[in-house]
């Protein structure tokens, strides 16, 4: 019986687990969402970390962009990189749920790494093993970058999320409480966050003159734009006013203040894409790919430099606030000693314990 079990055991164990032979027989294929791998985002993290690692070990390498923004359009360029004989695709975003649900399991020997494409994303009953996802604690980072602006002396903040999808609302959640935490530190209660969607991720005209209102009319010195290209209306209202931007999911700092301005950037809470990229890509080149799970990557340090979560190095810090106090505040966090709120069925407003938060839903 227990030979039996044991047989049982590894089979389960194989199932697991999908091989590629040796870096000759690999070949990478990173596929863009509706961007281009020059966003400053998703597209471009993704696309410079698989071609740095594949550049390093001697692997082929190529990208994909999909003529549309479809699943359909997805789907063929999944199948047109498969075809082209590439049998490792990597491919951020959620919008590849979709695609991915309909595809993997009609090309169980070819590795799938989906980036922040959570089980809500799929339309799978359970995970194949040639599929590994990564979401992200995003209200982890949000909260260090709610907490870092408060402490170098913000007191009026927004909020301006793409659309409220999970992860834009981890963010945003995250940002209150980290303001509020600070404002609680520091003593304050005159520390105003204004909270609402663009329910879009692109900037226009219309989101610009919200922005607009917010930076000269009701006084907001610092947004945090989260959602794809919709930094691009508060960066063009921060202009105007010399207020400031905070960035997402990669350092926006040096796309932000090329285009509006140098200094607009505070900081940025952003996600571990690279490291999430070249972790899989090791792990596969070793043969020790494990799939058929959805990893929820966040600390797995008290250095921050080696968590999945983090604000960067551009972060424009002061003596009021600075690099050690960070570092504090994130050993205080893997601790346990801070604990952050994912809680997304409740309301922004509930987060603002010491601090005042206006929630206005949509703009559009």
């Amino acid at each position: 019986m227990k030979k039996f079990l044991a047989l049982i055991l590894a089979a389960m164990m194989a199932l697991s687990i999908v091989c590629i032979a040796s870096a000759e027989d690999m070949a990478v294929a990173m596929i863009t969402d509706y961007g281009d791998i020059t966003d400053q985002s998703f597209n471009q993290t993704t696309y410079e970390a698989c071609k740095e690692y594949c550049e390093a070990n001697g692997i082929t390498f190529n990208y994909f962009k999909p003529a549309g923004d479809s699943d359909a359009e997805r789907v063929a360029a999944i199948e047109l990189a498969i075809n082209d004989g590439y049998n490792v695709l990597v491919m951020p975003g959620y919008a590849f749920g979709g695609a991915i649900s309909a595809t993997v399991g009609d090309y169980e020997d070819v590795i799938f790494i989906g980036l922040d494409i959570s089980a809500g994303d799929l339309t799978l009953d359970t995970i194949p093993a040639n599929l590994y996802c990564a979401v992200y604690q995003e209200e982890l980072c949000g909260y260090m970058a709610g907490y870092a602006a408060v402490k170098l002396g913000y007191k009026h903040l927004g909020f301006l999320g793409g659309m409220a999808v999970p992860a834009v609302v981890r963010y945003g959640y995250g940002f209150v409480q980290g303001a509020d935490a600070a404002a609680t530190a520091m003593g304050l209660t005159d520390v105003v966050v204004e909270y609402v969607y663009g329910n879009q991720f692109f900037g226009d005209a219309d989101i610009t003159a919200y922005m607009d209102t917010w930076y000269q009319t009701l006084g907001v010195e610092v947004v945090f734009a989260c959602g794809g290209g919709i930094f691009t209306s508060a960066g063009e209202a921060a202009a105007k006013v010399g207020g400031k931007v905070i960035g997402v999911d990669v350092d926006q700092s040096f796309t932000i203040d090329g285009m509006y301005g140098e200094g607009m950037t505070v900081t940025s809470a952003m996600k571990g894409l690279a490291p999430t990229v070249k972790t899989m890509l090791g792990k596969v080149q070793a043969g020790e790919f494990e799939g058929g799970k959805i990893d929820n990557l966040g600390l797995v340090s008290a250095d921050p430099a080696e968590n999945y979560v983090q604000i960067p190095e551009t972060t424009q810090y002061t003596d009021a606030f600075t690099a050690d106090d960070y570092a504090a505040m994130v050993a205080a966090m893997f601790a346990g000693e801070i604990v952050v709120s994912n809680d997304i069925t409740v309301s922004a407003v509930t987060f603002g314990t010491v601090s005042t938060v206006n929630e206005y839903g949509n703009i559009k």
